[in-house]
């Protein structure tokens, strides 16, 4: 994210925001492979490594979150600024609940440990691989500064959602032909559950760059994709003069 001010300290102190940002994703989509890794594979070392190493995301939460205030307080941001600050904040919130989840993820792994590795869920590891990609390509939206991707994610989200009703649909199917299955068929439906919540905190993420880089708020607009897409494309000039106008500001 290239700025330029007067005070090169407070530019390289953006910077160092981005960068703080960008290690807490690192680490947030690092453990969130891992997690289900260590489910697919019942890596009871691998998953005790995630719940351990979690306190780190919460302290550069912390940490993050205590720069972001310094900065409003003191450089008294305004237009293009402001908003990166702002979405900083809710970026990392974000990113701090997407860690727990892969905790969660990997509780369940160490109770799972004794579990058959295959056979239970066809469609767990394809709903697993989507969300992994959900997550990726919200942080690279972030980098990049990426509407086009962002909105790809927040239109990607529904394939996670429809894989999520099969991965429960097959569970339950399991269950009513083997009550003997139904502990092993519980914690696969709590990972499915912390996937699909995965998916949701990635869309999240993507919603808030589209604020961050054209000042357009599409929250709680999923439903209307197709009259976004519409919007920042029917006319690549005036879109550009908009958020150009924006970025002034």
């Amino acid at each position: 994210m290239e700025r330029s001010h007067i005070n090169t300290k407070y530019d390289e102190e953006l910077n160092l925001l981005k960068q703080k940002i960008l290690r807490m994703g690192e680490m947030v989509e690092n453990n969130v492979v891992s997690a289900i890794t260590s489910v697919m594979y019942r890596d009871p070392n691998l998953a005790q490594k995630i719940i351990e190493s979690d306190h780190l995301i919460n302290e550069l939460e912390v940490d993050t979150e205590e720069m972001c205030l310094r900065l409003i307080a003191l450089r008294q941001p305004a237009g293009r600024d402001l908003r990166f600050i702002s979405t900083a904040m809710k970026i990392i919130t974000t990113l701090e609940r997407m860690g727990d989840l892969a905790t969660n993820i990997a509780s369940r792994a160490l109770e799972m440990v004794e579990d058959p590795r295959s056979g239970v869920c066809f469609h767990l590891p394809i709903m697993a691989e989507a969300t992994e990609d959900l997550v990726h390509r919200s942080l690279e939206a972030f980098v990049n500064e990426d509407i086009e991707l962002a909105l790809g994610v927040c239109r990607d989200d529904t394939y996670v959602n429809d894989t999520y009703k099969k991965v429960i649909e097959e569970l339950l199917n399991m269950m009513g032909e083997k009550s003997m299955l139904i502990p092993r068929a519980m914690k696969i439906m709590l990972v499915a559950k912390y996937l699909e919540r995965i998916a949701d905190h990635a869309v999240h993420m993507s919603e808030m760059v589209v604020f961050m880089v054209a000042g357009k708020i599409i929250r709680h607009q999923q439903k209307t994709l197709d009259y976004l897409d519409e919007e920042f494309h029917k006319d690549p000039q005036a879109a550009s003069s908009t958020v150009k106008l924006k970025e002034s500001r």
